[in-house]
């Protein structure tokens, strides 16, 4: 496993994401998946459900052997180790924070996945691409803490060979009605701007413009928001049983969890829905 790394320009998020990694491994699930499940049964924990997203994932792109995918915003490499190992993809990951991508090389030689999974420290608006390189891209819950909405569309479609997909999921408001009323309050701004330093919970209709407007195909929207819903009460669970552990790494931090996980549910389908986007490059 390689990883390169330039100097992100203006570091937006890194604060949330390079935490002690331990603080992750406390509430997420034992991937460290930072993004929805999916649901299939009210039996499913949260380990199962977010493996029947990362199939969901491979299905919507229509992942193959030897195909090369580009995960941009990989978080602690969930997608990229597991499209590796599950369906034999080539695999590189993008991301600001420092801390995710040694813990992503440590998995990849546990898995014997040194050769097929490699990282890239940075923001994916200062980083050079090979121009119709990938057969794959995705961005799970990153495109909301990425500035330039379009640039970021147009530099995948540049990466992406003829017949490409790319899959986006992200939270959004329903409405720019919403935006305007909610963007400033006081909750939507501690989980903005104290949780992750920068973020936009652009609309859906602003997404498939961006995308349209960069030369994609819509292939799919799927609605996702129940899944979050509940995706959010299992991280929930987990930074209650947790808590005296994740106040002993940093006071206080149980608390500000649960703050912002309890505001980010309270939305759910009244000010904010999540959505998944598949789309196609066709050529």
């Amino acid at each position: 496993m390689t990883v390169d790394s330039v100097e992100p320009a203006a570091p937006k998020t890194n604060q949330h994401y390079d935490q002690d990694p331990r603080v992750f491994e406390l509430y997420l699930d034992r991937t460290r998946k930072y993004s929805a499940g999916i649901y299939r049964t009210d039996e499913d924990t949260l380990d199962q459900a977010q493996q029947n997203k990362l199939h969901y994932v491979a299905d919507r792109l229509g992942i193959r052997e030897g195909g090369r995918l580009l995960d941009i915003g990989c978080g602690w490499g969930s997608l990229i180790l597991f499209m590796a190992a599950e369906y034999g993809a080539t695999t590189t990951g993008i991301s600001p924070a420092p801390n995710q991508h040694a813990y992503i090389a440590e998995q990849a030689a546990a898995k014997g996945l040194t050769g097929q999974v490699d990282t890239r420290v940075g923001q994916i608006e200062d980083l050079e691409l090979e121009p119709r390189s990938y057969d794959a891209i995705t961005m799970l819950g990153s495109i909301v803490h990425m500035p330039d909405l379009d640039a970021v569309y147009r530099k995948a479609w540049a990466a992406l060979k003829r017949g490409g997909r790319m899959y986006v999921s992200e939270s959004c408001y329903r409405n720019n009605a919403k935006r305007a009323e909610f963007a400033e309050r006081e909750n939507s701004v501690f989980v903005r701007d104290s949780i992750f330093g920068w973020g936009d919970m652009r609309p859906l209709s602003d997404l498939v413009r961006g995308a349209e407007d960069a030369g994609f195909s819509v292939v799919a929207v799927d609605d996702l928001t129940e899944d979050y819903w509940r995706t959010i009460e299992d991280w929930l669970a987990n930074v209650e049983r947790n808590a005296a552990r994740l106040d002993e790494i940093e006071p206080g931090l149980s608390e500000q969890l649960t703050r912002y996980l309890k505001t980010a549910n309270a939305g759910w389908g009244y000010t904010t829905k999540h959505y998944s986007l598949t789309l196609a490059k066709s050529r």
